[in-house]
């Protein structure tokens, strides 16, 4: 009986551990979040909280990742903006906390039904679904349909398709525009090719889970 006793109190430990970590990781993204300036801001930072709250971010950028989309989105008074990867719409609402105030657009592909719906979801609870027009399917095919000039694109989603994807859309950044991909250290030919072509300038950003920064030099 003893044992048992033991036994349960070292299990009731662990999850309390448990908890406690995920309880701390939690409120250190909620920590992480910018200080709303107006309504419209607090809408959907809301938003962003609920998806982590509710673990809806399947495959979404970090908080600081988010935070750099956008202070990105903004320094290039972004218009036109592209985003490979859909997800959960998490990405994308960090992007549009900056096209809420450059009056710009964005445009995003994702490959699963079941996430796009949850995106769009996330949107218009967010108040942008207006700026926003999520594009379902293979994106290795509807890529097809973007026009430009493109400000900026932000790529996250196969890796292996990375290389390809830079290869469709590069054209289309206007000089002077961005070129951002997620998780790098996953596609190797990607950086290759960014960082060795004299009409780009390539930077990392390290903070979050690794982030490309390609400038296409005017």
């Amino acid at each position: 009986m003893r044992r048992t006793w033991i036994a349960a109190g070292l299990i009731a430990a662990a999850v309390a551990g448990a908890w406690g970590q995920l309880r701390a990781s939690r409120d250190a993204e909620e920590s992480s979040l910018p200080l709303a300036k107006s309504e419209d801001e607090k809408q959907v930072l809301s938003i962003l909280n609920h998806i982590v709250r509710a673990h809806e971010t399947y495959l979404n950028v970090p908080v600081p990742d988010g935070r750099m989309l956008r202070v990105l989105a903004s320094a290039a008074d972004a218009q036109n903006v592209v985003e490979v990867g859909t997800s959960t719409g998490y990405s994308g609402l960090w992007l549009c906390l900056a096209l809420e105030k450059t009056g710009g657009r964005l445009t995003t592909f994702e490959i699963d039904h079941g996430r796009a719906l949850m995106a769009r979801e996330h949107f218009r609870e967010a108040g942008v679904e207006k700026l926003v027009t999520v594009v379902e399917g293979d994106a290795h095919e509807t890529l097809a349909r973007v026009k430009g000039p493109l400000d900026l694109v932000f790529i996250d989603a196969d890796k292996d398709g990375y290389l390809d994807y830079l290869n469709r859309l590069m054209p289309l950044v206007k000089p002077g525009g961005l070129m951002l991909a997620h998780n790098i250290g996953s596609a190797p030919e990607y950086v290759r090719a960014v960082t060795t072509n004299p009409e780009w300038e390539t930077v990392f950003y390290r903070e979050g889970a690794g982030m490309s920064i390609t400038l296409k030099k005017r």
